[in-house]
């Protein structure tokens, strides 16, 4: 899932109002930010397989340290603990650590049965819905559109950067996210994922960051 996640993020503003944006896209994103380091590092494995399903070719050999729904607690209780460090926020600390465990429970819909419940174990699951493509698109649409709804009516633009930033986000994730269904098939290759998505998700953060900065609540 890709929309969907962000969706979440847009969403969880209204639930913690004093955290930024773009920090609720790292905790959404977290586990997939993490993801491609451990590719090229060696720890995790992925390989192309175009047709493995109908939305996309990511064949997911082994992510056990960022994907499994153990992992996802760990790393939500690490992250919202870190917020909470920083900026004495309980509030928005568990809201953090709820986004970073969503996660597993968006990629449970999409993914085929390769999510694993622990790293010391081989049971996977997975509900499939990337084999199903206008289902998949619906879904994850939905959820966008309505958690940027719920961002877009409980914040309004202190000024034009405000407002024109927020859609420029808007347009980018949409592209994003078409092309990656709908576009060419992704090179088979650990560091060009580690590159592409290193770049995308800093662009996409400090959008967020820089839209959420130039909006107040209403």
């Amino acid at each position: 899932m890709f929309l969907g996640h962000f969706g979440l993020s847009f969403a969880a503003k209204k639930a913690a109002p004093k955290v930024s944006l773009g920090t609720l896209f790292i905790a959404t994103q977290f586990v997939d930010i993490l993801w491609p380091a451990l590719l090229v590092l060696h720890v995790e494995k992925v390989t192309i397989t175009p047709g493995y399903t109908k939305t996309n070719p990511y064949d997911f050999l082994y992510y056990p340290y960022t994907h499994s729904l153990f992992m996802g607690v760990a790393w939500g209780l690490l992250l919202g603990g870190i917020y909470w460090l920083f900026k004495r926020d309980k509030q928005g600390a568990i809201i953090v650590g709820l986004c970073v465990l969503s996660h597993w429970f968006l990629d449970l819909i999409v993914h085929a049965a390769d999510l694993p419940l622990t790293p010391f174990g081989d049971y996977k699951v997975g509900l499939g819905l990337w084999n199903y493509v206008a289902l998949t698109q619906i879904l994850e649409t939905a959820i966008f559109l309505a958690g940027l709804y719920i961002y877009s009516t409980f914040t309004k633009a202190k000024n034009r950067t405000g407002r024109w930033m927020l859609w420029v986000l808007v347009g980018l994730l949409l592209l994003l996210h078409f092309s990656s269904t709908f576009g060419p098939t992704p090179p088979n290759s650990a560091m060009a994922v580690f590159v592409s998505s290193t770049i995308l998700m800093a662009i996409l953060i400090s959008l967020a960051y820089w839209a959420d900065r130039n909006r107040i609540l209403r």
